[in-house]
């Protein structure tokens, strides 16, 4: 809607606009929150680097490559602020095979392809398309991944080297079993028990030193004791940064080396977009709502992704990805921006160069036991528990076993093939039963009825006695083309025959096809349509006044209906058949994405005001707010009852909306009431809340105020004069709030008030709201847009 302003008179405070250039920022602003966030990020990068590195035989100081890249290049270019990147325990399989087959100097050269592809792909804005894949195939691919990377560490903990393959690790467990050494079984032994009692401490005390990473403190402990007990185990070597090896020409097999690319960014794409979903997600749950921290932009942090893997393995890192671990931790320290995020790269380039004598004492025993824990949790019960509600275990399963006996793309081969199979035989899956009910033969249908179906359907059609009388209840919300076939040549048999067909839906409600004689006369009246009253509507069936008539007597009037709860039934029963399914894609986006609603819209709470239908809104457009008479209290003034005050504050301070709209209505009964209301009048629940709408009925009586006209005339009674001066007034309370009115103030909110007449079906705009009545308050039709040009042109 366009508001409507006449010219303005009169000089009024300069304020700075949206439009308005914005002021330049101070440079190396840096909040607090972001710079110890930074810190707790850091603790917990830096081991988990070098394990990684360890684990997939690449050189320990490419983990801190990839840590400081990811955090200083992810971190500033990527479109999900608060998420952290880094080598990623699910890249350590298909780094390692890579490794071990091409070499690191081709593994790094792979790494580069591979961010120039993420390039390529944000570029195609195909972002939204990696989280098509079924969580079922993701969480089995990670899970089948930390399988792999558990049984490989498990031999470093035991004091040996890995084999190859998840299989070969396996088998060689026993002959390992058989010969322990001691002195790493201890260090990872504490490890492991530092890292999961950590987290458990108890008391005040606890509570204190919790705030170390249990990751630093298990490798930090690790560490000292084997320091001072003088154990001889391996331990980090890191070599000087003049011998660092850096990319060469790729050198392998074409399709092999492309396979390797397709992995990486496969891996590293669907694991870094699903990360950032899940940090929108933790910091809208954040007890601030996420306050001034913007959602992740999909195909941005693809692109940062990919530049940051380009930088990585140009320099001698490790792959790139978002990961979840140190992104947890990152908003739970309470970061604001990407500041902490690019912080915490600085503090691994300081460390990988100050530290390097504090590094090298790091036993490697303690680095695999961290890198198996995190292994083993990668495998999630509550990942489990959600394929199995969703009756995906066989994707889950399948993927697992894929990626840990075959491999990671055929893995996910495998279970993109298997979930593929289950839609098919759930699209497949129509139970087609029959029983005879009051003389009467009733065929249930449950399911999709596809062509597939086609078999089943015809048979149990052709076992119904000739000449009966048939319902036919279809529970599903699909049908293709050769059911209906079906289902129409033999309900035009079976009539032909003395039978009868009536054809239902899941709630019993009566579906109807408009025969050809009837179908020019059903579009001349009002059956089917958008808006047509549900509780009088049966469509195809909606009687004429003597039961007799055609479709243009449906007109009279009918007999008054009962209430029932068979009406609201049927029409969730409409929903579920016509509108869900042209809703459910747009709906399943807000519901990933939260809601962010551009108006709050308050209005009353009166049952003829539809507001999706008078703004022409849809799902996730306004935050409304109804109740009686469309009023605004005054701050401080509920007396308990602060739910108006408390929607205002979310939609301004959380929600963000850019304006907000009061809108009144004609024939309102709270205004009513409020004119025919008495001192004497007893405190009713209605009453203690409609003296919230004094103000207007004392602004009304008022000679310092001018009369609110609508489109140039005085309002018929006083009844609209009330409506019209209560939307005047509830917008001088909102400015009251403060939240509204240091918003208005910076110029990011604006105030509409609204009209809307019932009878004529008629919006009016309040114009001049953003203004301090420094003229009469005019309520301006809303007129389409042909008819405005027109009336300016003449």
């Amino acid at each position: 809607m366009t508001l409507c302003t006449p010219d303005r008179t009169t000089t009024r405070p300069r304020v700075q606009r949206p439009h308005s250039p914005p002021e330049r920022p101070r440079r190396f602003r840096v909040a607090g929150a972001d710079l110890s966030a930074s810190v707790a990020v850091f603790l917990i990068a830096l081991p988990l680097s070098l394990g990684i590195a360890l684990a997939t035989g690449a050189p320990l100081q490419s983990g801190l490559v990839a840590a400081a890249v990811g955090g200083l290049v992810a971190g500033r270019f990527g479109g999900s602020p608060l998420q952290v990147s880094g080598p990623a325990a699910g890249l350590t399989v298909v780094t390692a095979e890579l490794i071990h087959l091409y070499g690191w100097r081709t593994t790094c050269a792979i790494t580069v392809l591979a961010g120039l592809a993420q390039l390529g792909l944000s570029a195609l804005r195909v972002a939204r398309s990696a989280l098509a894949v079924s969580p079922a195939i993701v969480h089995g691919m990670l899970a089948g991944i930390g399988v792999t990377i558990a049984l490989a560490q498990l031999h470093i903990v035991l004091g040996s080297t890995p084999q190859s393959s998840a299989v070969d690790n396996v088998l060689a467990l026993p002959s390992q079993l058989a010969d322990i050494h001691p002195a790493a079984l201890a260090i990872s032994a504490l490890t492991v028990a530092v890292l999961l009692c950590w987290p458990k401490l108890p008391g005040r005390a606890g509570q204190l030193v919790r705030k170390v990473p249990a990751a630093l403190a298990a490798v930090a402990g690790a560490t000292a004791v084997a320091a001072f007990a003088g154990l001889a185990v391996p331990r980090v070597d890191l070599p000087s940064w003049s011998s660092h090896a850096l990319p060469g020409l790729p050198e392998g097999p074409v399709l092999g080396i492309a396979a390797g690319v397709l992995t990486i960014t496969l891996v590293t794409s669907v694991q870094s977009l699903l990360s950032a979903v899940a940090v929108d997600k933790l910091v809208a749950n954040r007890p601030d709502g996420g306050h001034g921290v913007p959602r992740s932009a999909l195909d941005r942090e693809l692109a940062g992704q990919g530049a940051a893997n380009v930088v990585s393995g140009a320099l001698g890192g490790l792959p790139v990805a978002g990961v979840a671990v140190r992104s947890v931790a990152n908003v739970s320290a309470g970061a604001v921006s990407r500041a902490s995020t690019m912080l915490h790269g600085l503090w691994i380039v300081l460390a990988a160069l100050l530290l390097v004598p504090v590094l090298d004492l790091i036993p490697l025993p303690a680095l695999a036991a961290l890198v198996m824990v995190v292994g083993i949790q990668m495998v999630s019960i509550t990942h489990i528990r959600t394929v199995t509600r969703h009756r995906e275990v066989v994707v889950y399963v399948v993927t697992v076993t894929g990626v840990v006996l075959v491999g990671i793309l055929e893995g996910v081969a495998l279970g993109i093939a298997v979930a593929i199979a289950v839609a098919l035989h759930r699209l497949t899956r129509t139970r087609i039963t029959r029983e005879e009910r009051d003389g009467r033969q009733l065929l249930h249908v449950r399911g999709q009825l596809t062509f597939l179906a086609v078999p089943r359907l015809s048979r149990a059609l052709h076992q119904l006695p000739h000449g009966s009388d048939v319902v036919v209840e279809l529970d599903g919300s699909f049908m293709d083309h050769a059911a209906y076939e079906t289902l129409s040549d033999w309900t035009a048999g079976h009539l032909a025959h003395g039978g009868t067909v009536e054809t239902t839906g899941p709630s019993g409600a009566r579906i109807a096809e408009p025969s050809a004689s009837t179908a020019s006369a059903s579009a001349a009246h009002s059956c089917c349509r958008p808006w047509t009253p549900w509780h009088n509507h049966q469509c195809g069936e909606q009687p004429a006044a003597d039961g007799t008539g055609g479709p243009e007597e449906t007109a009279a009037p009918v007999e008054p209906r009962r209430t029932t709860g068979l009406h609201l039934a049927s029409g969730i029963g409409k929903f579920q058949r016509n509108t869900a399914p042209l809703v459910r894609d747009e709906l399943a986006r807000l519901a990933r994405e939260g809601q962010t609603p551009s108006q709050l819209f308050l209005t009353c709470a009166d049952s003829r005001l539809v507001t999706s239908m008078i703004t022409s809104s849809g799902p996730g457009d306004l935050f409304t707010v109804r109740n009686v008479g469309n009023l605004v209290p005054l701050p401080g003034e509920e007396s308990g009852d602060d739910s108006v005050a408390a929607a205002i504050e979310y939609a301004v301070e959380v929600l963000r909306v850019e304006s907000i709209t009061v809108c009144g209505h004609s024939g309102c009964g709270a205004m009513q009431a409020l004119l025919n209301g008495g001192p004497d009048d007893p405190p009713t629940p209605l009453r203690r809340w409609l003296r919230h709408g004094r103000p207007s009925l004392e602004r009304m009586a008022s000679r310092r105020h001018a009369w609110a006209r609508i489109s140039g005339r005085l309002p018929a009674d006083a009844v609209e004069q009330l409506c019209l001066t209560n939307v005047v007034q509830q917008l001088d309370h909102l400015r009251a709030y403060e939240p509204v009115a240091r918003r208005l103030a910076e110029g990011t909110l604006t105030l509409h008030g609204m009209y809307f007449h019932v009878g004529e079906a008629q919006a009016y705009l309040l114009s001049g709201t953003d203004e301090v009545h420094s003229y009469d308050d005019v309520f301006t039709q809303v007129m389409p847009t042909a008819l405005r040009e027109t009336a300016r042109a003449s």
